[in-house]
């Protein structure tokens, strides 16, 4: 569904990304993986448009995605959760599911009852301003945000940060659900390894900006954890 190869990328003179290959397979939920600031969400921007590369090419659907704006990704079916949630604090939940809906192509309006059975919370929720839920409340509506453009591909950068216990497990029932009942497909960068076990089906490690391992979860060792993502 998506390939990645021969990427490159510079913030001025540093190189930050190294000739980066990378498959996503339909259907599976892979994992990004590796410490802070070894380049993981300078790949994920790079995949959105956010940032431009040196070299190489980005294939989404056999189609070339790094010649893509940056808006025509999200029409093209790829719904993206940043680091950090960013949803709009002044706007209500509603509002906030409701700019979503401007990226489908079927031109549909109306936010799908289905996010709401994923995240009841934001039907309850629906006129509360973004800024007033809590942390795990709003990830559940980026998330939920992501969800009404109907994408192909789901991104999410970082899920469960500064997330308490028991919505980390809501939102890791939802990625399984979404994948394994609906053939979502899902890259996720994630830290947590009881997390990424749980979901995911595969996953790369980035290392100064490199790739230096990847495989089914299965081959997830203790020697790679405890050489590339123990701090």
């Amino acid at each position: 569904m998506l390939s990645i190869s021969g990427l490159n990328q510079y913030y001025g003179q540093s190189h930050t990304l190294w000739d980066i290959e990378l498959e996503i397979t339909h259907g599976e939920c892979t994992c990004l993986m590796g410490r802070n600031g070894v380049g993981k969400t300078t790949l994920l921007n790079c995949i959105m448009g956010e940032l431009s590369l040196e070299s190489g090419e980005i294939i989404y659907q056999d189609q070339p995605l790094h010649k893509m704006r940056m808006e025509q990704r999200a029409h093209n079916g790829i719904g993206y959760v940043p680091q950090g949630r960013q949803i709009f604090p002044l706007l209500t939940v509603e509002e906030n599911l409701k700019i979503g809906l401007t990226s489908r192509r079927d031109k549909v309006r109306k936010v799908p009852e289905f996010i709401f059975e994923l995240f009841p919370v934001l039907k309850d929720m629906l006129q509360r301003r973004g800024g007033d839920l809590s942390g795990g409340q709003q990830q559940q509506l980026a998330i939920g945000r992501a969800l009404v453009i109907d994408p192909k591909l789901l991104i999410l950068d970082e899920p469960t940060e500064g997330i308490q216990p028991n919505v980390v497990a809501e939102i890791g029932e939802v990625i399984r659900k979404l994948n394994r009942e609906i053939g979502l497909t899902v890259l996720l960068v994630e830290q947590k390894l009881p997390f990424v076990r749980k979901v995911a089906d595969r996953f790369y490690i980035l290392d100064r900006g490199r790739r230096v391992a990847n495989g089914t979860i299965d081959a997830l060792s203790d020697e790679l954890v405890k050489e590339y993502l123990t701090v």
